[in-house]
């Protein structure tokens, strides 16, 4: 156990272990209803037809992960990273003596966990993806032009969910607004007006501007 707080509580792996921590500590005010699963996904993939992804949007489309929550990545993806930094700081410890070869040493374990763990991230959720897309509504198209309510604190181009009645306990459904500008905040009813199927999430304007 000594070993482990260790290693754990050393450069480099203590800088994952206080991500990681810090990961756990948002679960657990997500589970108490404090927080949402998609609170970081404004910074995932912005909504538009013919918008140049960059960044780190780019880099979820080219490793198949667009569609998953972005805490949900981070989860996964610091947690590789926690580990690969253990276990290569537990293997190279005897290299680790001194403070210079430590930061020096360590900087590259760091380096070399993250890049490690990015391709384990994307190999471990693409089936995420995959279910989430298959849990989709199957009348998805059905569904356009119906009313929802806007559940969350409020929907933007890059966030929000709303709730949609479907004659029994109603949908949940991941929403954006259909302008960058637009943002519906709490209870606000909008039309859903367009299904994104490779994000499985449906574009939605104001009820008044759609209604005219």
């Amino acid at each position: 156990m000594e070993a482990f707080l260790n290693i754990s509580l050393a450069f480099p792996t203590v800088v994952f272990s206080f991500m990681l921590a810090v990961m756990v500590v948002y679960w657990l005010i997500a589970l108490l209803g404090l927080a949402e699963i998609e609170l970081l996904d404004n910074l995932a993939l912005p909504d538009g037809d013919g918008l140049q992804l960059e960044g780190l949007a780019g880099l979820l489309m080219r490793l198949g992960l667009a569609g998953i929550p972005l805490t949900i990545i981070l989860t996964v993806l610091v947690f590789f990273c926690w580990l690969i930094s253990y276990y290569a700081a537990w293997l190279l410890s005897p290299l680790l003596g001194t403070s210079a070869m430590r930061y020096l040493l360590g900087s590259g374990i760091a380096a070399g966990a993250f890049l490690a763990a990015v391709p384990l991230t994307s190999l471990v959720l693409r089936p995420v993806r995959a279910l989430l897309r298959k849990a989709a509504p199957p009348t998805s198209k059905s569904l356009l032009g119906q009313v929802g309510v806007v559940r969350s604190p409020s929907v933007t181009a890059g966030q929000g969910y709303a709730w949609v009645e479907d004659g029994g306990a109603g949908l949940i459904l991941q929403v954006r607004s259909a302008t960058a500008e637009a943002e519906f905040q709490r209870g606000t009813r909008v039309i859903l007006i367009e299904y994104v199927n490779d994000m499985n999430l449906y574009r939605v304007v104001g009820e008044d501007e759609f209604r005219g």
